[in-house]
């Protein structure tokens, strides 16, 4: 028992530099996580409850869930900084959203979660454990740069295409989406379906820019303004998300199952 929640706190992805805590991102992580748990409540009110909600198909609205997507996985790649073995700690993430794909596939068989955010999390921690020496070549600065260019630039692989609009555009073979077990990687098709889908590529690109951050907050490089709390209550959702994952989707099916008796 003991070791299950010191798993979870592992996970947790606390934000500490020599007994101070990164408060303002906590805050941030919590905020963001909040408004998963709204969008995840609008995806099941317009899915399973069939209610009309006219802005969850308004092409603005994919671009603010992944503005906090993006925040929140930003902020994770910072805590790799923190953490004693990014390998180990991936592979417990990784695990856990292997759970989430053996209940989902068979709580909400339509609509299954394949390689949702943990396992992105996940398998981002792992390689980034694996391939860490590599990243260290790079100034902090310079890697958030590079990074986030990258992100940019693969962000809209998944439409077949690496590019920022017009200014760079280069076609993908349309063979790699084809191909089954690619959808890791951001490769898939139209038939590929997953409650919950964040593929490595472009997400892994941000998850490395924030571990560049990370050093920058260890080092203590930063104002004292982001170190110190500002919203308790934020912060402390901010130190659970892993809890507040795993328990928000089951609470939400059950909750509008028991409203609308479906």
């Amino acid at each position: 028992m003991n070791e299950g929640i010191s798993l979870f706190f592992e996970i947790g992805l606390n934000f500490m530099v020599e007994d101070k805590r990164v408060a303002l991102l906590d805050e941030i992580r919590g905020f963001c996580i909040l408004c998963m748990v709204v969008y995840h409540i609008m995806f099941d009110l317009k899915y399973l409850s069939e209610l009309d909600i006219p802005v969850f198909f308004d092409w603005w609205f994919d671009y603010v869930r992944d503005m906090f997507a993006g925040a929140f996985i930003f902020i994770s790649g910072s805590v790799t900084a923190y953490s004693k073995s990014n390998l180990k700690r991936g592979a417990k993430c990784f695990f856990l959203g292997m759970i989430v794909t053996f209940v989902t596939a068979f709580a909400i068989p339509w609509t299954p979660v394949y390689f949702g955010i943990l396992h992105m999390l996940g398998v981002s921690m792992m390689l980034f454990g694996l391939f860490e020496r590599f990243f260290d070549c790079l100034r902090p600065v310079s890697g958030i740069i590079i990074f986030v260019i990258l992100f940019f630039i693969s962000f809209n692989l998944r439409n077949g295409y690496l590019g920022i609009g017009k200014l760079i555009y280069f076609d993908l073979p349309q063979s790699f989406y084809k191909a089954k077990l690619l959808f890791p990687l951001g490769f898939a098709d139209s038939s590929f379906v997953s409650g919950d889908y964040f593929p490595l590529v472009p997400w892994f690109f941000l998850f490395v820019a924030g571990s560049y951050l990370g050093k920058i907050l260890k080092r203590e490089k930063c104002a004292e303004f982001i170190y110190r709390p500002h919203c308790r209550p934020l912060g402390i959702v901010g130190r659970n998300t892993i809890w507040i994952y795993l328990l928000h989707q089951p609470l939400v099916y059950f909750s509008l199952k028991f409203i609308f008796k479906f």
